[in-house]
């Protein structure tokens, strides 16, 4: 019999991912095999499965369920791709690509998080680097990647992202067009050069500099 948490990944991609249009297939088994309320704060995991972002602690949060495959769904990616990831969080969208079979770095300014969502993942089974930097400057040591994906509205392209993505490689990126308004923006490399396009409006947490070693509780992208 499954699980009560199973039912609810079931009952989260059938109303809220199929429902609006995206089809059945490996993104989908994906997110129905992963355990979403555990990437949550255990006071808000009745909340895990429901139809929005849910806060994490430290001002960051776990992404709205569509959005994030939404996200994966640009970034065409499957197994054996490299995917470099900017802003772990609660490493929830980490475990998404890790699901679907990609070699997965992801990069996280804030220590207490990045350790929470490794050690998370780790218990999971699920293989990703989880690397404390400054994700404006991305990961050269693994690059090139065949998908960049930034989980944090950005106020600008970064040079190091367009650098470190591979021959037919996808960058998706929430891109800040006001304060607390983004737009996801797709970059795609090709043999004569890079292929723009902007895709949906969307709101995320701002694209911050630097690392943040603080303290501070935090619960569980």
């Amino acid at each position: 019999m499954a699980m009560a948490w199973e039912k609810e990944a079931e009952r989260m991609v059938r109303t809220q991912i199929l429902a609006r249009g995206m089809a059945e297939g490996p993104l989908t088994e994906a997110m129905r095999s992963l355990p979403r309320h555990l990437f949550v704060p255990p006071e808000r995991r009745h909340q895990a499965w429901d139809d929005g972002p849910l806060l994490i602690g430290r001002d960051q949060t776990i992404s709205q369920p569509y959005m994030v495959a939404l996200m994966t769904d640009y970034l065409g990616v499957g197994s054996g791709d490299a995917v470099l990831e900017i802003g772990t969080g609660s490493g929830y969208q980490a475990a998404l690509l890790a699901a679907l079979g990609c070699a997965v770095t992801s990069v996280e300014r804030i220590v207490s998080l990045a350790r929470r969502a490794e050690a998370l993942l780790s218990r999971l089974g699920l293989d990703v680097t989880v690397v404390v930097g400054d994700g404006r400057e991305g990961r050269p040591e693994s690059a090139p990647y065949r998908g960049i994906i930034v989980t944090a509205g950005s106020p600008r392209l970064y040079q190091a992202w367009s650098d470190q993505l591979d021959r037919g490689g996808r960058l998706v990126v929430p891109l800040t067009l006001s304060p607390g308004l983004e737009r996801l923006f797709i970059r795609e490399r090709r043999e004569e050069g890079f292929l723009d396009d902007w895709k949906e409006y969307c709101r995320f947490v701002p694209l911050l500099p630097g690392l943040d070693d603080g303290g501070g509780d935090v619960g569980g992208s």
